[in-house]
Formats: C-alpha cells, sequence, structure tokens
C-alpha cells in the first residue's frame, strides 16, 4: 500500500511522471551496450559493476559536484544500489519502500511502503540491496521473506508470494535476478539455523517454478557431508545476487556460511553446500557444479560474495572464468562451465590455512580452529573481504576487491543449542574492529586490521597497486571505460582513483559511511554517478 502521507506528493507527482519503458529480457542480455541505464544490481548479467559511459574521464573527474540527494525517510543502513531505466530512477528505502525518482533532479515520482510483519528477525540490520526489473515490473525481496511485485509505472502492487517463515528466522535482503521469464531470489537467516535455498518465481504470477536446497536432504547428493540431523538447522544464507550466462544458461550464486558458526563439531563434515559457489541449470534449478571454498567452516567465512563472470586469456587460449574474491583471504579463478579450479591466491593475511591444493581445497594450518579459550586467527571474522561488490574491467583486466588485511578475530567455541527464532551461532569472536556499525572513533594501528582497495591480475593472481584507507571499508567499487574507479568507506568520503595506478583524483564529503555499490547512468547525454551512505543517495555529475 502507499503511505498516507505521501499520497498527495504521489498525486501531484504522478501527473508528469514520465512513462516506464518496458524493459525486454532481450534488453537485459545487451544492458552492456547501452550504458545510459543500469538495469540490474551489479549493471549486467556478467556482474562486473564496470560502466562503458565515457564522459568523466580521469582528467575532468576533479570538476564532479554534487546535482541532487535524495535523504531516505529511515534510519536503517542504506545498502541499496539503484537501478536507472530511461531517466527514471528506482531505488529501495529500508526496509523495504520502493521509491521511484526522477534521475535528472531526484524529484519523487511515487513511494510503494511494504510493511514487513513484526516477527522479521535479521542478523545485522533491516536492510534491502536493491530490486530487478522486467517489462514494466519491479521486483522486490523482503526481510520478512516474501517478493512481491509492483508496477513500475506507479508503484502499484501487482502480486505477493511468501517465500519462507519470518517467525522461523528466514529473510530477503538482497536485489532479485530476472533470468528469461522467472525472478529468482535466496533465503538470508543462516544465524538463525534455517535451512536455505534458492528458489525462482514466475513473473507474471509470482508461483514458485523451482527451488534449490542449499543444504541437501536424505536421498538427495550431498546429504552424506552433514553428521546426523545438522542439516536440518545448518545455515546456508544467501545475501548477494546472482549472476547469469546466457550461452551456458547457467546462473551462480554463492552461498553462505553452515550453523552453528563458530562450533563445527556439532555438524561433522563438509556441510555442503555451505561456502559455495554454485552454478544451477536457470530453467530448472539443477545443479550443474559446485566448488566449496571453505568445507567444514568454523569461522563464519560466508561464500555471499557477488560471482563475477569474465573471458580471459588463459595459457594462450581464451577461457569463460568465474572470479571471486574470498571472505576466507583466498582470489580464486574457476572455469565457470566446469566448475574447474584455475587459480588461488591469498590476497589478505591468512593464517587458518597453509594453502590450497591442486584441487582448490584449503590445506588446513595445525592448530587453527576456535577453542573454549579462544584462538587469535586471520582473517577475523568480517573475512578479508565479504559482500560488497568488487569490480572487473576489462579495459584494464584488472579485479578490484574491497578489502580488510592485517585483521584478526578471536574465536572461541561453545556448545549451542537450536531453538527456532532464536540466534544459533555461538559467542561473537573479539577483534579490534568492531563487525557491526557504528565504525570505531579511536585510532588504531595498521596493526589491528585497515581498509583497502586492491587491484589483482586475474591471470596471476598478483596485486598490482593498493589504495589504503584509515579505517576498514564496506563499500562496493565501480570501474569505468575511462579507467576511473569509484569507492567509498567508513571514513565518509566517495571519491575516484586512478583505476591503472590507485592513485586517488577526486573525493566528496558524504556524511555517513558507504555500506553500498556506486553506479553510473546518462539522461540527455550527461553522466551520473550515484552512491548510498549514511541515510541517503548522492548523485555527481560534471560541472557545466
Amino acid at each position: 500500500m502507499i503511505r498516507p502521507t505521501f499520497a498527495l506528493l504521489l498525486a501531484a507527482a504522478s501527473l508528469s511522471a514520465p512513462a516506464s519503458a518496458q524493459v525486454s529480457f532481450d534488453r537485459l542480455l545487451h544492458s552492456g551496450e547501452t550504458p545510459q541505464d543500469w538495469l540490474t544490481y551489479s549493471g549486467s548479467f556478467l556482474s562486473q559493476r564496470y560502466s562503458a559511459l565515457d564522459q568523466v574521464t580521469p582528467d575532468n573527474v576533479k570538476n564532479l559536484e554534487q546535482k541532487w540527494i535524495f535523504q531516505a525517510r529511515s534510519i536503517e543502513k542504506f545498502e541499496a544500489t539503484s537501478l536507472v531505466v530511461d531517466g527514471v530512477m528506482y531505488t529501495v528505502q529500508a526496509p523495504n519502500d520502493i521509491v521511484a525518482l526522477d534521475a535528472t533532479n531526484g524529484r519523487i515520482f511515487w513511494i510503494y511502503s511494504y510493511s514487513p510483519a513484526p516477527q522479521a528477525r535479521l542478523c545485522c540490520g533491516r536492510v534491502n540491496r536493491g530490486l530487478a526489473i522486467l517489462g514494466d515490473t519491479l521486483f522486490m525481496g523482503t526481510i520478512d521473506a516474501h517478493i512481491v511485485a509492483v508496477d513500475a509505472k506507479n508503484g502499484h502492487l501487482l502480486w505477493n508470494t511468501k517465500v519462507a517463515d519470518p517467525e522461523a528466522g528466514y529473510a530477503i535482503t538482497h536485489a532479485p535476478l530476472v533470468v528469461k521469464d522467472k525472478v529468482i531470489v535466496g533465503t538470508a537467516g543462516g544465524e538463525y539455523g534455517i535451512r536455505g535455498f534458492l528458489a525462482a518465481y514466475d513473473v507474471h504470477t509470482g508461483k514458485e517454478a523451482w527451488r534449490f536446497n542449499n543444504i541437501p536432504g536424505p536421498g538427495e547428493k550431498g546429504h552424506e557431508t552433514w553428521a546426523g540431523d545438522s542439516w536440518k538447522h545448518g545455515g546456508a544464507s544467501v545475501w548477494m545476487t546472482g549472476s547469469y550466462d546466457p550461452d551456458l544458461n547457467l546462473t551462480y550464486w554463492g552461498i553462505g556460511n553452515p550453523g552453528p558458526d563458530w562450533n563445527a563439531d556439532l555438524r561433522m563434515g563438509d556441510n555442503l553446500y555451505t561456502d559455495c559457489a554454485v552454478a544451477l541449470d536457470a530453467d530448472t534449478g539443477k545443479l550443474k557444479w559446485y566448488f566449496q571454498f571453505t568445507p567444514h567452516d568454523d569461522f563464519d567465512y560466508d561464500s555471499v560474495q557477488v560471482p563475477v563472470l569474465a573471458d580471459l586469456e588463459w595459457k594462450g587460449a581464451r577461457r569463460r572464468v568465474l572470479l571471486w574474491a574470498n571472505r576466507n583471504g583466498f582470489f580464486y579463478v574457476l572455469d565457470r562451465a566446469t566448475g574447474e579450479f584455475l587459480l588461488g591466491k591469498p590476497f589478505a593475511k591468512v593464517t587458518w590455512a597453509k594453502g590450497l591444493d591442486e584441487k582448490g581445497r584449503p590445506m588446513r594450518a595445525v592448530g587453527m580452529v576456535p577453542t573454549a579459550d579462544g584462538k587469535l586467527i586471520y582473517p577475523g571474522n568480517q573475512g578479508g573481504t565479504n559482500w560488497y561488490s568488487p569490480s572487473y574491467s576489462p579495459h584494464t583486466r584488472l579485479f578490484y576487491i574491497p578489502t580488510w588485511d592485517n585483521y584478526y578475530s578471536v574465536y572461541k567455541k561453545e556448545n549451542v543449542e537450536f531453538a527456532e527464532g532464536r540466534l544459533f551461532t555461538g559467542p561473537l569472536p573479539a577483534s579490534p574492529v568492531p563487525l557491526i556499525r557504528p565504525p570505531q572513533v579511536v585510532s588504531r594501528g595498521e596493526e589491528d586490521g585497515y581498509g583497502a582497495i586492491r587491484a589483482i591480475d586475474p591471470e596471476t593472481g598478483d596485486r598490482k597497486w593498493e589504495y589504503k584507507m584509515t579505517d576498514v571499508t564496506d563499500s562496493g567499487i565501480l570501474t569505468t571505460a575511462t579507467d576511473l574507479l569509484f569507492a567509498g568507506g567508513r571514513e565518509g568520503y566517495f571519491m575516484a582513483l586512478d583505476a591503472r595506478t590507485g592513485a586517488l583524483l577526486w573525493k566528496a564529503a558524504v556524511g555517513g559511511q558507504v555500506s553500498a555499490g556506486p553506479m553510473s547512468y546518462s539522461v540527455g547525454g550527461k553522466q551520473y554517478v550515484a552512491i548510498a551512505a549514511g541515510n541517503s543517495l548522492f548523485v555527481y555529475g560534471l560541472r557545466q
């Protein structure tokens, strides 16, 4: 329903709101060829978070100025990446308000407000990271585990489907992914002992088309990797939007950690398909392949990162690959057709493993496990990176990682019993850097961890440059065709770097920490760059 407080605003704005253009699936497939729009969470099905727009360059980026701000009527974190379609911006005001804006000036056209059930339980904030669009319909997951379809022209609800039970801890916080005539979402809530899954729904009716259980049940392949009944409450959340390869008809998703988080004795085995990349047939949801980054995880190293697809020259031949900077501190290159392990190297300080074997399985370091007295381990609980979006530039051929380095946690192991709707984790690891906001206000040295943007050559895994920050970062990254890199951090700045060297070219204060991914679009021949920070959305363009 539309909030009554916005009724007059809606009535006035809707008189002049432009008609929403049809976003066909073919248009989504070729979104990289129409960079004036931003049609998916990560910019395209490849999830490279790369813009081919070239009006803003290293020479003129210093002339960027603030064009407009949207101030959210919410005190929750603003983690959404907006969509832009033909000059209309669609974003999410946390927890679940869809807002349609004029992308040139921020004028509100309409607001759809969803009221989640009071039973909604979330570990880390009442947040939403964005939307999907097909035709003239917007799709949003909700924190009480529903998926809703809304008319992009006027904000009217079209259908509402319950995906799972919020009282048991299920939620949806990521932007959905549209593939053909289906919209795909996954469930969060691993901290509450859910049994996570991915599911696809008919875009016209909201009826479930297929479901993939992230934890295999009796009779399903992989069930033997769970001891006893531990599979029933094993977690395996989905936090971030997947990717899609239309030639292979595969959709790729990252699966979260097993539960309880820090006592693996209660779930002996590898615990499939937690901490995995999974490749599913987009039509049926059938598993094509998986790769497990951290078998039998006892560090909460969710593999919920965005799967980035690229085509590389690999040992003299063109190869379709999946690039993945994992929370466990290793950077991976996988063959995206087969899941074959091609390369893996640490990109941050790692002590829990000595390295990776020839198949990419970690070689665990002796004694590096949670203990009753506590064990200091790198990387810490937030990982070498986390859910924040990386970027791959096909122009520089570099992969860019928002990184926490030299960062540790002290992991303790305690017994924990499952109770529906209650946290099923164990004691939170102690760290010198706060795991959840607000950011630290006291100074600390690099020995306690710092944030950085790191440029990695994906063909070798070698670091090409690093931009250090004085605090850690929760910001995603955007690269452009002019070799610019946009990002933010907890320091309260939005900035542009030279994507080839890491040199700082421009920055602007945004008054709050950046916990979202930047994006770019153009209207009327003018390029804009947008970022959510604090409780607001900031939009920049060149000084005229």
